[in-house]
């Protein structure tokens, strides 16, 4: 397998090649259709496998990246579904220290899954537009 571009950039997976014209698969809707070789070309340095994970949504890719473990994943609905909450209730609500809980959320800061929000005059968090896309998606 291989991950090829037309003309006007978009990216497919090569899945076989006859003679002039090539048969791809587009990585988004799985549709598959025969375009000439002329038109294409290899997309060096670019992952025939990170094309086909285009399949999922970007915001649920995010998600899966970010997210490491069922603690992770719990603290990331909290916010989503009963947040924003201060670090102060996250410590108290949940069980991770301290360290834990604020690499989990420097993680998801960094992914952008979460941004640092007011609660009530102290330091919290909330889930981002993409996060909460991503969650809705993976509850669907």
């Amino acid at each position: 397998m291989q991950t090829v571009r037309d003309e006007s950039g978009d990216t497919y997976l090569l899945v076989k090649k006859s003679g002039d014209s090539w048969k791809l698969r587009d990585p988004e809707t799985g549709a598959e259709t025969y375009r000439d070789a002329a038109d294409l070309e290899h997309a060096e340095g670019e992952s025939p496998l990170a094309t086909t994970a285009r399949a999922i949504p970007e915001p649920v890719r995010t998600i899966l990246s970010a997210v490491h473990d069922d603690r992770a994943l719990g603290l990331l609905l909290e916010l989503h579904e009963r947040g924003p909450h201060s670090v102060r209730y996250l410590l108290d609500a949940t069980d991770l220290c301290e360290s834990d809980l604020l690499g989990v959320l420097t993680e998801f800061r960094a992914a952008g899954l979460v941004t640092e929000a007011d609660v009530m005059g102290e330091r919290g968090y909330a889930t981002t537009d993409e996060a909460d896309e991503g969650l809705d998606a993976l509850r669907d």
